[in-house]
Parts: C-alpha cells; sequence; structure tokens
C-alpha cells in the first residue's frame, strides 16, 4: 500500500499531535467520514450548530485541526466543516491528486455534494487556498461565497523565491538540530515570534513524519474563473516568498468578478490576523 508517511509509527505520531490541538479549541466536535470518487474523505464538524454552514480547507502538509487553533475565532459563529485534504496528513484516504490540474477541486466539489448541500460558504488557507480556487473553477454553483488566505492558485511566486529553505531544510534532516528547522521555516514567518509552539509543533511533526509535497496548486486559467459569480474576499500577504500579495491581489481582481481584496500588512506567510481582520473575515460571510 503507497503511504504518505516516512515509517511504522509516523501516522500514529501526526494523529496524536492532530488529537491533541482538536482538544485544545476547547470546543464539542465529531467526526465524519464521506465517500467520495477520490476516496474516503474525514472531516471535523464543530462551531456553533445554529449557524452558517462553512467548509474549511488546511494548508499543505499540515492538518485541519492546526488549523481550526489558528481560525478559532470562527467558531462562534459558524457551523463548521473542516475537511481533512485526501492525500495530506490526517484521517482522509492518503490518494495523492494532481496539484497541477482540477482533480482538488472537483474532490472538493464532491466533498459539498455528500455533506448534503447544494451549495455553501467555503475557506481555504494556503494550499487550501489553492483547492477552493480549484474548485470555484469546476464546480462555481456550489459556492456561495469564498474566503482565500494566502491562497495558492491565484498567481504563485517563482519556485526559487522559497530556495532559502531548502539548505535548513537539509540540514535539520541530517542533524535533528532544531534550530536548523526554525530557520526553514524563517522564509515564511519572517520573524521567530510568528513561530508559536503549535506552529513549530505542526510543522516538526509534518517534517519528520510525512512524505513532504513541494508541489503547490497551479494558477488557475483565468477563462476557467469567469463561471465562479458568487462574492470572493481575497487576502494576500505583503512579505509571503510563496504567494505575495503584490502577484496575487492583482490578479485575484482582475480574474475573478466579484472580488474584495485585503493585503496582509509587514506579515509573511505565517501570520497572525488583527481583531480586525478577523471581523472582516466574520462580516464578509456573514453578509
Amino acid at each position: 500500500m503507497v503511504t504518505i508517511y516516512k515509517k511504522t509509527g509516523s501516522k500514529e505520531k501526526v494523529l496524536a499531535l492532530y488529537d491533541q490541538q482538536l482538544k485544545k479549541l476547547n470546543t464539542p466536535y465529531h467526526d465524519i467520514y464521506l465517500d467520495t470518487p477520490f476516496g474516503k474523505t474525514h472531516l471535523v464538524e464543530t462551531g456553533n450548530m445554529d449557524g452558517k454552514p462553512l467548509l474549511l480547507f488546511h494548508g499543505g502538509n499540515s492538518t485541519t485541526a492546526y488549523n481550526l487553533l489558528a481560525l478559532k475565532f470562527l467558531l462562534k459563529d459558524f457551523h463548521i466543516y473542516a475537511v481533512d485534504t485526501i492525500g495530506h496528513p490526517g484521517r482522509s484516504a492518503e490518494v495523492s491528486l494532481s496539484a497541477k490540474n482540477y482533480e482538488y477541486g472537483k474532490w472538493a466539489g464532491a466533498v459539498i455534494e455528500a455533506l448534503g448541500y447544494e451549495s455553501m460558504a467555503c475557506m481555504g488557507s494556503s494550499f487550501g487556498g489553492g483547492i477552493l480556487a480549484k474548485t470555484m473553477c469546476v464546480a462555481p454553483e456550489k459556492i456561495t461565497k469564498a474566503v482565500l488566505l494566502v491562497p495558492a492558485g491565484i498567481r504563485n511566486a517563482p519556485a526559487y523565491k522559497s530556495m532559502s529553505m531548502m539548505f535548513p531544510m537539509i540540514m535539520y534532516w541530517i542533524t535533528g538540530n532544531d534550530k536548523w528547522l526554525i530557520k526553514c521555516i524563517l522564509p515564511m514567518a519572517i520573524s521567530e515570534d510568528n513561530i508559536d509552539e503549535e506552529t513549530f509543533k505542526t510543522v516538526k511533526s509534518s517534517i519528520d513524519n510525512v512524505k513532504i509535497k513541494a508541489g503547490m496548486p497551479a494558477d488557475v486559467d483565468p477563462a476557467a474563473m469567469k463561471e465562479y459569480k458568487a462574492p470572493a474576499l481575497v487576502m494576500a500577504a505583503e512579505k509571503d516568498c510563496l504567494f505575495p500579495a503584490d502577484l496575487v491581489l492583482p490578479r485575484a481582481a482582475s480574474i475573478i468578478p466579484d472580488c474584495t481584496t485585503h493585503r496582509l500588512k509587514n506579515r509573511g506567510h505565517m501570520h497572525t490576523l488583527t481583531p480586525g481582520e478577523q471581523e472582516l473575515i466574520a462580516a464578509f460571510l456573514n453578509d
């Protein structure tokens, strides 16, 4: 059997951290398993059961539990379905889809359908933003609103922009010294102040236990995005080495018909949303 994990016991270590982080939400939750044409898919259902449904897509080589901690402010207002991306760490099938085409968008559309919704609001961060962008192209009728946070798939930076992470990652693999792991994360975090305990533990768990996927969802075809008519909020960071605001925001505004853009000033790919930005997201989704 093909596995996304490095060795025996690796999956168990990832899921142990996953479960610890879910407990830190201090909010009731339960598991949902859905059958899709691409494989079994796991979701965490949590938040306000009387609120508007919201489907969350997490970042690549990361987990939905970590994503929920980062977006905990959404739990008060929204009925959250947080999906484990298929082929990434978590409890979904270990079937790796292509990030170059629209397979992930078709998978996401199948998840919405399997949940029993004709359409719903969606939010994706990083790799998950790329999944959402692909879904907007292949299943636009299934999305009522879209929030794309530091997203892949709109206008990715050239690969050489993130090459500075490679040498410290290799040194970490060789030495096992956490100082090299921090150096690997810094191009995305900008400052060590942005590498909090949960971020560090999540990155370390993935690098230690998961066969890392380097490829991000490729930029969508503008022609494919034309059928998407629902409102979208696109938020990108000024100092993001992967998906910088100067590339992402103008292109998003030009290819998404109903698009609001917001620049995360003086921040990188790993960041903290301000209270005002959290309110912006909640108000956009609730409007």
